[in-house]
């Protein structure tokens, strides 16, 4: 008989070296918002076990307060490309665009957006302003600076957001009000609690849909889901709450079950992915990004919110929809870095 030969288990190695750059959190555990912020810990270790599998050589930096160990770091032994997976910290969340800004200065390539974009994507209301100008539907907004709250002019019910904040940080059933004097208390609480600048926006009660866009090269747009309000038969407001995103023993995580593929007529689709694409292209966003959208009843397209560098969570939207562009997690990982190293900076 002969003998079987053995078989080659390497995986062929990238010709870069990538660094997994990412925020230490700041949050104690038992804080509010922690779960938000812990959560870049274990989606870093879902990419470094995925990126090991694709052959990437990496190293993993974790960014705390103190910038001189990253600075020396690169200016000692830089690396090909960084893959950002920095947040900001929780407590001076502008640190997300300082970081994208000291990379560039640095001429060291990167994944996802440049600061630019960041920047004009974590706050709300200006990333509001930029897609209205690019003719991209949106709720109607004010923003508010300081307890002298405007009258609302948008109709009630209207929905009260920090503007600065992701992850539906500040958002719970309060966050719809219905009267002035509620939306005078909401505002000081979202002021004292996370500082200004305050979204008020326009309520649109309608479908839900977040859609994805990657790279690939050309822009994709990957097939949408749609959030259904079960919680609207307990007499709770539709909407995305940090306790339906983060706390599956709430009933508003219970209440906001999801289904991909969303089902949409193809007239629908078809407009819904234009939408997508034409709010990433107006923001500015490279590499991948999501769009949260509603559809009103007269089947009107509105853009709530534009993420540059979205969650890369492999339980995601974004990893969950690869497959509609014949994509893996794994494969879509690689292609982030090898698109980096290949533009440079």
């Amino acid at each position: 008989m002969n003998d079987i030969p053995p078989t080659n288990d390497v995986v062929p190695q990238s010709p870069f070296k990538v660094m997994i750059l990412h925020n230490i959190p700041v949050l104690p555990l038992d804080h509010p918002d922690a779960d938000s912020e812990h959560e870049v810990i274990e989606t870093v270790e879902i990419i470094e076990n995925v990126l090991a599998e694709q052959g990437v050589r990496f190293e993993r930096f974790g960014l705390a307060r103190d910038l001189a160990p990253l600075i020396q770091r690169l200016n000692s032994d830089p690396p090909d490309i960084v893959f950002n997976m920095f947040e900001g910290f929780a407590d001076f969340t502008e640190t997300e665009v300082h970081l994208a800004g000291l990379l560039e200065w640095m001429k060291i390539p990167f994944t996802g957006s440049k600061s630019q974009a960041l920047a004009v994507g974590r706050n709300k209301a200006l990333a509001k302003a930029v897609l209205q100008s690019y003719g991209v539907c949106t709720p109607g907004f004010f923003w508010v600076n300081d307890e002298n709250v405007p009258e609302n002019n948008l109709g009630w019910p209207v929905i009260v957001k920090p503007a600065t904040q992701d992850a539906s940080i500040g958002v719970d059933q309060g966050s719809v009000v219905t009267c002035q004097n509620d939306l005078v208390e909401r505002v000081k609480l979202l002021l004292k609690n996370y500082g200004p600048p305050v979204l008020v926006e326009q309520f649109i009660d309608g479908r839900e849909l977040t859609a994805a866009v990657i790279e690939d090269p050309e822009i994709t747009v990957l097939a949408p889901s749609e959030i259904h309000f079960t919680i609207r038969n307990k007499g709770l407001w539709p909407i995305i709450s940090y306790d339906a995103k983060w706390k599956p023993e709430s009933l508003e995580f219970e209440g906001t079950p999801y289904e991909y593929p969303a089902k949409l007529t193809p007239e629908l689709m078809v407009r819904v992915k234009d939408t997508v694409k034409r709010a990433y292209l107006a923001l500015g966003i490279r590499d991948y990004g999501r769009i949260d959208m509603r559809v009103s009843s007269d089947d009107t397209i509105y853009v709530i919110e534009v993420n540059p560098n979205p969650d890369l969570h492999i339980v995601t939207g974004l990893a969950i929809s690869l497959d509609s562009a014949n994509q893996t997690y794994g494969v879509f990982l690689e292609n982030l870095v090898t698109r980096a190293w290949k533009r440079g900076p």
